[in-house]
């Protein structure tokens, strides 16, 4: 599923890069020497989370904008060891993939089936047993990590050549609901969140949530990953119908109205002529033109499927199955 800057959030950061700075190396004078140390997940993505929220905000220019510069240099390096460590985790499948395209066409369009977190017990599980608190709670979780399809798909498509561009723009387009903002995609479901309640909050979204924007953002807004977000971003158009489509079963189930469910009911038929046409019009030629691109698309669905599965188990953990 897919402001100006409140002054506030700008004495978060100080304190957070410091609670980082403790533990991002250890006891050597020479850079070569310094070695990283581990920080638990949870702080990890935590405070990621809150310099993704601060960093793409609007604002104004400040006399501290070489130390921020700085600052934001120390977290970006951080987020580039995580998205490091994400890849890892995959390389080895990911260098199995062929890089031929119809072969390429044919191991993408599968990972709607055999990809991470695909077939999740969660789902059906919400479709039909799943009561109002706990759809709430997941649909919480969703939101609060929630990075933004629209402006994902805008930084991505940047310098990118011109078919696949355009097909990210009609994309774009249709997130923007076409022109129209009561069919802006993130309007629609601003409707379920208000029909149930909901109040996200990034201090009580799970760490898994929280990486998953945090993994989403990092791709798209680091050009060496571009291709990788295009990946990412292409396996969610593939992937989500069945999922929304389940999620929308369990809101109807729950008596929640017709407009409350419509992002869902939207995005259950939608996604899938998104997934076709992205696939044929950003990937394909893309794939076409340089097998290294392969390899980065490749990564990057895995990265963002192994995200979500992670996601899901963790769900499953609250739910206690």
């Amino acid at each position: 599923m897919k402001s100006v800057m409140e002054m506030g959030d700008r004495g978060v950061l100080p304190s957070l890069s410091v609670e980082l700075g403790r533990a991002e190396t250890s006891g050597a004078d020479h850079p070569e020497h310094i070695q990283p140390k581990p920080i638990h997940p949870e702080n990890l993505h935590r405070v990621m989370s809150q310099w993704n929220k601060i960093r793409l905000e609007p604002a104004f220019p400040t006399t501290e904008w070489e130390g921020a510069l700085e600052r934001d240099t120390r977290f970006a390096i951080m987020e580039g060891r995580y998205l490091e460590a994400e890849r890892d985790s995959i390389r080895k499948q990911a260098a199995r993939v062929p890089v031929s395209v119809h072969e390429f066409m044919e191991w993408f369009v599968d990972l709607r089936a055999s990809g991470p977190g695909q077939g999740d017990a969660l789902f059906p599980w919400l479709a039909t047993t799943a009561d109002l608190e706990q759809m709430r709670w997941f649909l919480a979780q969703e939101v609060a990590g929630e990075a933004g399809f629209d402006d994902l798909v805008a930084v991505t498509q940047v310098k990118l050549p011109a078919r696949a561009k355009l097909e990210l723009a009609r994309n774009y387009w249709d997130e923007m609901g076409r022109g129209q903002p009561k069919g802006m995609h993130g309007a629609l479901l601003e409707k379920t969140i208000e029909e149930l309640a909901i109040k996200p909050a990034r201090d009580e979204a799970t760490w898994e949530s929280l990486a998953l924007s945090n993994l989403m953002v990092g791709l798209a807004f680091n050009r060496r990953y571009a291709y990788h977000s295009l990946g990412a971003l292409g396996a969610i158009e593939m992937t989500a119908p069945g999922r929304v489509s389940l999620v929308n079963e369990g809101l109807k189930r729950l008596r929640v109205s017709s407009g409350g469910r419509h992002y869902f009911a939207l995005h259950a038929g939608l996604d899938q002529i998104h997934s076709a046409s992205w696939n044929a019009e950003a990937i394909l030629p893309l794939v076409e033109g340089n097998p290294w691109v392969a390899r980065a698309i490749a990564e990057g669905a895995l990265m963002r499927l192994r995200a979500g599965a992670r996601c899901f188990e963790r769900y499953r953990m609250q739910f206690g199955f």
